[in-house]
């Protein structure tokens, strides 16, 4: 899995063995709860 970054509003994410491939993109609201529901709320340093 592959995140961009540097895109206002939205985050990209693909599969990094098919780069060519299809993109997801994730409002960033939808994609910080994502990560706080993996992390536990944790943030990585």
């Amino acid at each position: 899995m592959e995140v961009a970054d540097g895109f206002t509003g939205v985050v990209p994410v693909r599969d990094s063995k098919v780069p060519g491939g299809p993109v997801v993109a994730f409002g960033d609201g939808s994609w910080a709860a994502f990560i706080s529901g993996v992390t536990g709320g944790r943030r990585r340093r």
